[in-house]
């Protein structure tokens, strides 16, 4: 009756009269419910589950989907009615089906309240849990006493800050990294090694970025790019800096103190008499704050610091790269910075080309490789390469490349200055470096062109002594001018150039590629390096078959040769 009245009193339209639909603000119902009670239930309504400033109206005001239904004050009503009278049962408690049940009305979504009832489990004092059952005790749960604990925290920044770093720190360890180095908060910039090789910096939380206004992560970034302790970094173009962003900070703050408040629970839960669903509830509290911690710190480290150049006589500026995506914290950074040429970890040799005369690098007519590695790791306007290895490789690549007069360079072992010439320069061929200690030079294609050009004329050679009787150049006594060996004589060079080569090589059937591949590098590689010079390379093929060559096979045969522009090609019988 208390009931029935109340709600005409407010005006209450619904069509049926549900659990979630008594008015247990009112002291009327509210007496008339907690009077066959056993315990003190009123403080419990109060806080928990109707009244001015109870928990789901809270809850309600924070969310318009909810408050357009009063979605968590109903679900609070219908757990405290089914669940009070029997909280102490061995079987306590209502299933979330039974509850959505005594909660939807018709029209209404049952995720709406499934979402209000698992917001309302994680913050209320008195509802308990286990599995997917709901009930209400007069005695407060280990939610509150996580909640204190988490706010006693608050100004403990200290323990917040080494519970991240913790974090971070066992992250970047357990990843693989083509960084040579991982530094994680470093309390001074003589921490960070200064060699040539690209390393990560990641900022400490005292350095935040933000994208408007003065941005402390810039600033901290900036001094350990220039120095180390007190002197002066010589390889500025290897350190990349990873800072948190502002706005994340309070986020990440809150679910560190929740975790923490939630790992102390069970690290005292003798000490706290926890009875086994209590400590089984504090267990997967923690897991759920340690996996929002970790999602956290995903959101809030994803800014990326790289120094930059545009223009070798211009002003160093900043750059700020957004990470996210899946992955841990380094390998994001990677696959971000990869594509979008702020991290080499492979050159070409054409790039290696374009930065050889666009800065110029060229010291004269050639650099020595080991210059250019300085080079590289030295200056900010230069790709940023991850190690000295990626620089060999790409030494090899322009040197080995068919188009080296125009896309590439050459290789030389030295020069020297008195002949004016280099020693042992090659082009357009595998070369072999030490990638830990290369030596040699790089020379400028037209340079070592015309050098080339010059070896392939033959010296001129004295003429051949007459032979014993006396014979001349006719071919009878000595030796003629075709270079073949004659009697009585010896090998006669050729006095001309060679102007034409041919060859021909059987290849292994069913290593085809191969064969051909090795050819084309051994050989052909380098006639075609020459100006001027005409290649031409013409496959045969013959296959005989005893028995015959099955229908099928002509028909694949005859299409796969006209697809591929056979200038000839066909069946024969014999």
């Amino acid at each position: 009756a208390a009931v029935i009245h109340s709600l005409w009193e407010q005006g209450d339209r619904s069509p049926l009269i549900l659990p979630s639909t008594l008015p247990m603000d009112d002291p009327r119902v509210q007496s008339e419910l907690t009077r066959y009670l056993t315990d003190n239930w009123v403080p419990v309504i109060q806080r928990d589950v109707d009244g001015e400033g109870a928990l789901p109206r809270q809850i309600d005001g924070e969310s318009s989907t909810f408050g357009r239904y009063g979605a968590t004050r109903r679900v609070a009503r219908t757990i405290f009615l089914g669940s009070a009278p029997t909280y102490t049962a061995a079987n306590r408690g209502l299933d979330d089906r039974r509850i959505r049940l005594g909660c939807v009305g018709p029209g209404e979504s049952p995720n709406v309240f499934g979402d209000a009832l698992r917001r309302l489990a994680t913050r209320a004092t008195y509802l308990y849990t286990d599995g997917t059952r709901y009930w209400y005790a007069p005695q407060p749960n280990v939610n509150s006493l996580a909640e204190e604990r988490a706010e006693q925290l608050r100004g403990q920044s200290d323990r917040v800050a080494e519970e991240i770093e913790r974090r971070v720190r066992e992250q970047v360890r357990r990843e693989s990294s083509v960084f040579a180095g991982i530094h994680p908060f470093p309390r001074s910039s003589h921490e960070i090694p200064d060699e040539p090789a690209a390393r990560l910096v990641i900022l400490g939380l005292d350095a935040p970025h933000q994208r408007s206004g003065e941005s402390p992560a810039q600033a901290a970034a900036a001094q350990i790019l220039e120095w180390r302790g007190n002197q002066p970094r010589v390889y500025r173009n290897t350190l990349i800096f990873l800072a948190v962003d502002r706005t994340q900070l309070d986020g990440l703050d809150e679910a560190v103190r929740r975790f923490l408040a939630w790992d102390s629970i069970l690290r005292d839960r003798e000490a706290l008499n926890l009875d086994p669903h209590q400590t089984r509830t504090a267990e997967r509290q923690r897991a759920d704050a340690d996996a929002t911690v970790n999602l956290r710190l995903e959101e809030a480290f994803q800014w990326v610091l790289v120094p930059e150049q545009p223009d070798p006589r211009g002003d160093m500026e900043w750059t700020a790269v957004r990470v996210s995506g899946s992955g841990g914290l380094v390998d994001r950074i990677v696959k971000k910075l990869g594509p979008e040429g702020k991290l080499y970890t492979t050159l070409g040799g054409n790039v290696l080309r374009l930065s050889l005369d666009n800065v110029p690098l060229w010291r004269g007519d050639h650099v020595e490789i080991r210059q250019l590695v300085e080079d590289f790791f030295r200056y900010v306007y230069l790709p940023r390469l991850r190690d000295p290895s990626v620089l060999v490789e790409a030494v090899k690549s322009g040197v080995n490349m068919l188009t080296w007069t125009h896309d590439g360079f050459a290789f030389a072992e030295g020069y020297d200055e008195g002949a004016g010439r280099y020693r042992g320069l090659r082009a357009g061929q595998a070369i072999d470096l030490d990638p830990a200690a290369p030596t040699g030079l790089v020379v400028r294609p037209q340079v070592a062109e015309r050098q080339l050009k010059s070896e392939l004329v033959s010296p001129p050679t004295p003429p051949n002594p007459p032979g014993p009787a006396g014979g001349g150049t006719d071919g009878t006594g000595g030796a003629g001018t075709g270079g073949e060996p004659v009697p009585g004589g010896g090998n006669g060079p050729t006095t001309g150039k060679f102007r034409r080569f041919h060859g021909r090589a059987t290849l292994h059937p069913l290593r085809v590629g191969a064969n051909a591949g090795r050819i084309a590098e051994e050989v052909i590689a380098h006639m075609k390096a020459l100006t001027g010079a005409e290649v031409e390379v013409v496959l045969e093929i013959t296959v005989r078959a005893p028995e015959g060559f099955p229908e099928h096979v002509v028909r694949t045969v005859r299409e796969n040769c006209a697809t591929l522009k056979f200038a000839d090609f066909g069946f024969e019988e014999e």
